[in-house]
């Protein structure tokens, strides 16, 4: 399939949950197009989706990405959504 019938499949079944997406891709318009269309907390970019909570990308683990204690991606001093982009082996620039 093509790029648009990939994309739309991903946002089907990511459900709208604004949760998790992963691509792998080496087209940068592609990345940055799933990433603007999805709009999920984490997106990660030719990576494992344990990428995106510190397991072999970038920031530190945890296990949820929100939760009622603030834990997870969120913490109790940053309770908000704040969105988390982790690329992983070609396209890392550190």
């Amino acid at each position: 399939p093509d790029v648009d019938t990939a994309i739309a499949l991903a946002r089907k079944y990511e459900h709208g949950f604004k949760h998790t997406a992963i691509i792998h891709s080496r087209n940068i318009e592609t990345i940055t197009r799933m990433g603007r269309e999805l709009d999920t907390t984490l997106f990660i970019q030719n990576g494992p989706s344990t990428a995106g909570l510190g397991s072999g990308g970038e920031g530190y683990l945890s296990f949820s990405i929100a939760t009622p204690t603030g834990e997870g991606v969120t913490t109790p001093l940053t309770f908000t959504r704040q969105r988390r982009s982790t690329t992983v082996n070609a396209m890392r620039v550190l």
